[in-house]
This record gives C-alpha cells, structure tokens and sequence, in this order.
C-alpha cells in the first residue's frame, strides 16, 4: 500500500483584528483628522460642523489678543480652537473655540478634563446655536467647568455673557452686556473684558 502525501490545510493568512467602534466615543477616538471641521461629542452624539466663517475668526482672534497679557502673568495658555474639553462623567467631548489652561492641567488622554479648565469660551455662528447657547452651558457646568464666556453676535441683540460660580450642576452667576460694553471675568481671571473687540 502507497501512502499518498497531503497537503496541510490551507490557512488563512493573519489579518490584523479590528474591532468596530461599539460608542459614540469610539468611533469618535478612532476618527483621523478633519481639516476645517469641528468634531465634538455631545450628550452621545457625533457633532460634525464647519470651523466658521472669517469673522467668527476674527472674534476669536480679538479674544486671544485681549488675554495675552493676563495669561503671560499668570503662566496660562490661551489657546484659540486648542485642546479639547473631556467633561467629566458622560466623557463627552467639546472643542471649544477658545480655552485658557494651566500647563499643568490634568487630562484625559489628550483631552484637558472640564474641571481642570479655567475658562472656556464659544462665538455663537448659525450652525452651533443651539449647542452654545444651551447644550454647553449645561455640559460645562456638569463638568465643573468654573467659567464659560459665550459670545453671540448674530442674537437679535449682540451680547457678550459669562456663567461662572457652580453649584449641584448649573451655574448660578450668569451676567450678560451688550457687545460693546465691558464684562467682568470673575476670579481666578479677575478681568475687566472690553466686549467692543468683538464688533467686526
């Protein structure tokens, strides 16, 4: 009797096991770059909006230079569409148009956590009204974050608003001018902000 040779079973080369995002934040973390989109997780929902227009630039722009002086003094950054926001609890993440931190703020990967923020600002623009306006007033104050500046000039009346002093998830202090007039940052900014550099 002649044995015959087999050939081994063939196998399956090796391919790398990716696994599907099963969240939001998932597949939010396995995003690459979106160059002139902000991508934001918000209350478990991927946010995708265009950057803005060149005057919602401009305003942010006028900001950063107004605070360059007082982040020199005190060792902050300020960083206009910088890091990004983990808030902490839901780990939903907000991109903020503008954001002042300390270099030693903690983080979750690369995100900075809320809490650990001095301050976040947002320019209100037709596509993000809702989330500015209410969405992230609720989501910074959830995160502890201790002061949330909104800037809304396309409002019927322009006006320049800072939420600060947080108490069981919702800030208490909320103050309000018309763009054009000076708004106090309260503490640790202690600054008088000239709310005029946002008239462009």
């Amino acid at each position: 009797m002649v044995a015959m040779a087999t050939e081994p079973p063939a196998t399956k080369p090796d391919k790398p096991s990716k696994r599907l995002p099963r969240t939001v934040r998932e597949l939010f973390d396995a995003l690459p770059p979106l160059p002139g989109l902000r991508v934001e997780v918000i209350e478990g929902n991927l946010i995708v909006s265009p950057a803005g227009s060149p005057e919602h630039f401009r305003r942010i722009k006028a900001l950063d230079r107004a605070l360059i002086p007082l982040c020199d003094e005190h060792g902050w950054e300020g960083t206009q569409h910088g890091p990004s926001l983990c808030i902490e609890g839901p780990r939903d993440s907000l991109c903020p148009d503008y954001v002042v931190w300390s270099p030693d703020c903690k983080r979750w990967g690369d995100e900075l956590l809320s809490y650990e923020v001095i301050m976040a600002a947002e320019v209100v623009s037709p596509s993000s009204v809702r989330i500015d306006r209410e969405d992230k007033v609720r989501l910074y104050a959830v995160g502890k974050l201790p002061i949330y500046l909104l800037i809304d000039p396309i409002a019927k009346s322009p006006t320049a608003t800072v939420h600060s002093d947080i108490k069981d998830g919702e800030y208490r202090t909320v103050t309000s001018v018309a763009i054009g007039k000076p708004l106090y940052l309260p503490a640790p900014l202690d600054f008088e902000l000239d709310t005029s550099i946002f008239t462009v």
